[in-house]
């Protein structure tokens, strides 16, 4: 099964003291993709790496993504083909060899209104997004359909807008779990990862010239310390701001402006499709994507943001772009009443130019050493995280003798194995008195890991039975989150371990209790700890139905 990479929470404060104790070559602040991504680049090539994260792993923008892993089919109007020939090796990477447990194959169908005219052009794009991709590839190339054949595939269109149709294919992924496989893979390697530890200085040197690690404070207990490091690498997202202009720090050359995507979740039988669907809209595309067989995730909107960055907000604007711009090529429209969930991401981009529209921004991103000991990184699509990760550590490192990256042939933890592992689903299903189809759950979401979730269900039956029902999870995810995953709070299992919080509040408010009860045995949780983990839960559950609340009763759309 190889490296597996444990972040047991109970080991906390085993990795605070060594982040005391030790000086790292490298410190990574920023627990997203690319800080994880990052770490992992460093650690994998044999250099003593930390990271630090202010709250929980993937806690920002790398858990609201469009859970895409994608060329970015739209950058082509952009000229942009750099862009778009990265970001398909790396798809094509993701899904091959570094993780085939986490990226999969998904179809979208591209809905021609005017055959004559559009669908020409479809395809000549759709013809340079496959030449791009190259001659070694993993994905089938696109395919053209006749009205009859779309509509099979997509029985909910509308038939005034379909004249044909463009099949292609992209991959989908679970953008918390897949960052949450980053951070454990560089602690296979060595990493020290520590979350709810916020940098509130970074340190120079006694001649004020270099950056030579940070001050840390521990935000479960308010105890502060210095973790000394060559380098400091700044993956913050927005929070590149706030963090480089901390004392001590330097401000980089490239400004980042924050983009806010909604995306809005409706339940699987809203629309009938076999497929997923892209449709062309006057600032972009909008995605519908098939999400865990249960709902469908609806988005993006791409517009600028000034507000709070931990927690921004979808407008009624927001939900009415996204139902319009779907509506017009489903039969049965969707309403405000079927958004049962939503999410918003900000993307940290990089401009010079504040008046530039957030939508003509480059999703390219921008690495910059302001003093020497200190790099900061932006911008960048969650596709090209293992390139930017690259990239900063090589900046960091400039004028070090270290090896080079080594992380496109690298795995990530669960994915060595996998191809003996899925056709055992039935037999381990047996084998632990299991629906074959919780295992084959198991699976997709754990890859070969799925056999240490299952050997705590060997040690324990009671973890066998359903966290809650109805639903995939079991009450061994929990622990397993604990003991493998890093969870430190209830909220980190709902919202990202999960991904609970944005499937169903009903099932989130339900499970919130049984959470924290079973972390608490493993945790040392008295009940007061216990009621406290609960209603934190509840208190999120009920801030995103306000949100969704206020967002649905804004909208006015016509439908």
């Amino acid at each position: 099964m190889g490296i597996t990479g444990a972040l047991d929470a109970r080991d906390r404060q085993e990795c605070l003291d060594r982040l005391r104790a030790q000086t790292f070559d490298v410190l990574v602040v920023g627990g997203g993709v690319t800080g994880a991504g990052a770490a992992l680049d460093a650690a994998s090539r044999g250099l003593r790496v930390a990271l630090v994260e202010s709250r929980d792993l993937a806690a920002g923008t790398s858990s609201r993504s469009s859970k895409l892993i994608h060329g970015g089919l739209r950058y082509l109007e952009q000229f942009d083909f750099k862009l778009v020939r990265e970001a398909l090796k790396e798809r094509d990477l993701l899904v091959s060899r570094l993780a085939p447990h986490l990226v999969r194959p998904v179809t979208f169908l591209y809905p021609v209104r005017n055959r004559m005219i559009e669908q020409p052009y479809v395809a000549a794009g759709l013809t340079l997004y496959d030449a791009l991709e190259g001659v070694r590839r993993p994905m089938p190339r696109h395919r053209n359909l006749s009205p009859k054949a779309a509509r099979r595939l997509v029985p909910g269109l509308r038939a005034d807008a379909l004249s044909g149709g463009v099949i292609y294919y992209d991959a989908q992924v679970d953008d918390a779990r897949f960052t949450l496989a980053l951070a454990r893979t560089a602690a296979a390697h060595g990493a020290a990862v520590a979350t709810r530890a916020s940098v509130v200085a970074l340190n120079r040197d006694e001649f004020g010239e270099r950056v030579v690690g940070a001050r840390v404070r521990d935000e479960e207990t308010g105890a502060e310390f210095d973790v000394p490091a060559d380098a400091v690498v700044v993956c913050a997202g927005v929070w590149t701001g706030p963090v480089t202009s901390l004392p001590g720090g330097a401000e980089p050359a490239f400004r980042v402006r924050m983009s806010k995507g909604v995306h809005v979740l409706v339940p699987g039988e809203a629309i009938d499709s076999h497929t997923g669907l892209i449709i062309r809209t006057e600032k972009s595309v909008l995605f519908i994507i098939p999400w865990t067989g249960r709902r469908w995730i609806v988005g993006t909107t791409d517009t600028d943001w000034d507000g709070e960055r931990a927690e921004p907000a979808a407008t009624g604007e927001d939900v009415d772009y996204i139902l319009q711009h779907a509506n017009e090529v489903l039969a049965r429209p969707l309403t405000r009443d079927d958004v049962v969930g939503l999410y918003v991401g900000l993307r940290p981009l990089v401009s010079a130019d504040r008046n530039a529209s957030t939508a003509k921004l480059s999703r390219e991103h921008a690495v910059d050493v302001p003093v020497p000991g200190l790099a900061a990184i932006a911008g960048g699509k969650y596709t090209t995280y293992r390139i930017m990760a690259r990239d900063v550590i090589d900046a960091a490192l400039d004028g070090y003798d270290v090896p080079a990256s080594v992380t496109d042939r690298l795995p990530l933890v669960g994915a060595d194995g996998l191809p003996a592992l899925e056709p055992a689903a039935g037999r381990l299903a047996e084998d632990h008195d299991l629906e074959p189809e919780t295992v084959r759950h198991l699976v997709r979401r754990y890859g070969t890991l799925a056999l240490e979730v299952l050997a705590l269900v060997a040690r324990d039956r009671s973890l066998a039975e359903p966290l809650i029902e109805p639903g995939p999870w079991l009450r061994a995810e929990v622990v397993y989150a604990v003991t493998h995953e890093g969870a430190l709070h209830a909220e980190d299992v709902l919202a990202r371990r999960t991904r609970m919080l944005i499937e169903s509040s009903e099932l989130a408010e339900r499970a919130a209790p049984r959470i924290a009860r079973l972390m608490a045995g493993l945790l040392g949780w008295d009940e007061r700890r216990v009621e406290e983990e609960t209603a934190a839960c509840l208190r999120l559950v009920e801030a995103e139905r306000t949100a969704l609340a206020e967002a649905r009763t804004a909208a006015a759309v016509t439908l």
